[in-house]
């Protein structure tokens, strides 16, 4: 498990940045998905339930004007920066991970 913060910047505004921390990137990649999920439902507020394609989900992430990951890595004792296409890429895994069982 690496601790791992999440960037997040919806707009251009600078006041519109935040993070969150998570225990683990798989925590955070599912967290990532839960905001999204959190978006359908505002948008869809009458809908019993929301579906989606990792496509959509992809699609609101290009959107952002920033998402980054920073994960700390044990050995350097440090964290490292990964970018919005490494997070797409560990969602598109969890994914298949998922329908996978």
């Amino acid at each position: 498990m690496s601790h791992t913060i999440l960037l997040i910047q919806p707009t251009v505004r600078h006041d519109s940045r935040s993070w969150t921390d998570f225990e683990s990137v798989s925590d955070c990649i599912e967290g990532v998905c839960k905001i999204f999920e959190e978006n359908l439902k505002k948008l869809n507020p009458n809908s019993a339930s929301i579906t989606y394609d990792v496509q959509n989900l992809f699609e609101f992430l290009d959107r952002l004007t920033d998402l980054s990951c920073l994960v700390w890595q044990e050995d350097v004792q440090a964290y490292t920066a990964h970018n919005k296409q490494w997070i797409k890429d560990q969602i598109y895994a969890l994914l298949r991970k998922q329908a996978a069982n």
